[in-house]
């Protein structure tokens, strides 16, 4: 699961696992793997917030 601004997020229980080039980093799931959802739900909420900040400034998206 890849986050395009995931260095800029919150990430207190250390979800990412993986760091892309520039400001991505995202989660690898692996079979067996538990998921811990509410962290889950925490970080995707974050990511929404974030991206609808951006789009009410008037801001160009980055990629």
């Amino acid at each position: 699961m890849k986050f395009a601004d995931g260095a800029s997020l919150p990430d207190p229980k250390r979800l990412f696992n993986a760091e892309l080039e520039g400001k991505s980093r995202a989660i690898d799931f692996h079979e067996g793997d538990g998921v811990n959802e509410a962290a889950l739900k925490a970080l995707v909420r974050a990511s929404v917030k974030r991206n609808v900040d951006k789009a009410k400034s008037g801001k160009p998206r980055t990629r």
